[in-house]
């Protein structure tokens, strides 16, 4: 009779593995193709699309490029090999890893660009911030600053990131909002922080060193703001050089709370990696989804700071 309770128990066990077996094979996989995993937003993003993977029992696997536009392009061609049932891409170079995805489309595999638009892309969506007219919230709010605090008058640096197509949109929005705002605004040179926060402290320092009359920053991005934080900071610039960028941190919190930062659109990437991987569920549930999907900024000051500082502890 042992035997027999033995030999039952032992069956039962193989049949709870096989059934879990069964399980992981039928559900879906995805891919998050990433920038990189130093920024916080970015990380943000996979936590957002990590957290709705798991709610509709599908698992997600991460590639971090590490700042490497054709490593996206290898990660992609991968994850078609292996069949994958969907893919989400934060792209670096969004023309490049333009044939990449086109593959993927050709195999059945949609792709849903986060964060970053490709320009007549084969994706089947879009998730994310339109940066363009967002750069142009921010220009407003700082051409507005420049009237009512700075007497009308302001000489602005820019450290960006280069080779990235969504922070040159966000300069290029911000500059036009300036320019119709009507004010005394002098653009200095602009620096390319690369997307590294080391990198984009020294580009800031530079800047400033070279630029001893200037009287505002705009960061296109989290490193960059970073960068340009840390640089007025330890140059003892906080009482003539005021900030302005993108994405919140705690030294950018710290800032706003000293004087120097005055104003830091905030977006909500873990938000966009949750509507990213829900919309892929859709999909292969056959539904149709829209084909931008937008996520809203906050222009975030010392008046709302408030609100964000439980982000940062």
């Amino acid at each position: 009779m042992g035997r027999t309770k033995y030999l039952l128990g032992c069956a039962a066990a193989v049949a709870m593995t096989l059934s879990m077996g069964a399980a992981n094979a039928f559900a879906d996989t995805f891919a998050l193709v990433t920038i990189n995993q130093q920024a916080l937003f970015f990380n943000q993003i996979n936590d957002g699309a990590s957290a709705a993977a798991k709610e509709a029992g599908a698992e997600l696997v991460i590639f971090n490029a590490n700042n490497v536009p054709s490593a996206q392009n290898d990660a992609i061609e991968t994850y078609i090999t292996q069949k994958v049932d969907g893919i989400i891409l934060v792209a670096i170079d969004v023309n490049g890893v333009k044939p990449a995805i086109t593959a993927a489309k050709n195999a059945g595999i949609p792709v849903i660009a986060i964060d970053a638009q490709i320009p007549d892309g084969d994706n089947i969506a879009f998730v994310g911030v339109d940066n363009t007219a967002a750069g142009g919230e921010i220009g407003k709010f700082f051409s507005d600053y420049v009237k009512s605090d700075m007497g009308g008058t302001a000489k602005v640096g820019v450290v960006g990131a280069l080779n990235s197509f969504i922070q040159n949109q966000r300069l290029d929005g911000f500059k036009a909002a300036v320019t119709e705002g009507g004010q005394n605004v002098e653009f200095l040179n602009t620096v390319d922080g690369q997307n590294v926060q080391d990198v984009a402290l020294a580009a800031a320092e530079n800047l400033m060193t070279a630029n001893p009359d200037m009287t505002a920053l705009y960061a296109t991005g989290e490193p960059a703001l970073l960068g340009a934080v840390s640089a007025v900071a330890s140059q003892g610039r906080g009482d003539s050089i005021k900030v302005f960028g993108w994405d919140l941190t705690k030294s950018a919190i710290d800032g706003i709370d000293q004087g120097f930062v005055t104003a830091v659109i905030q977006q909500d990437p873990a938000g966009e990696g949750k509507a990213a991987v829900e919309a892929l569920v859709k999909v292969k549930k056959g539904e149709t989804i829209e084909p931008i999907i937008n996520v809203p900024v906050t222009i975030v000051t010392k008046e709302n700071v408030d609100q964000y500082r439980d982000m940062f502890k």
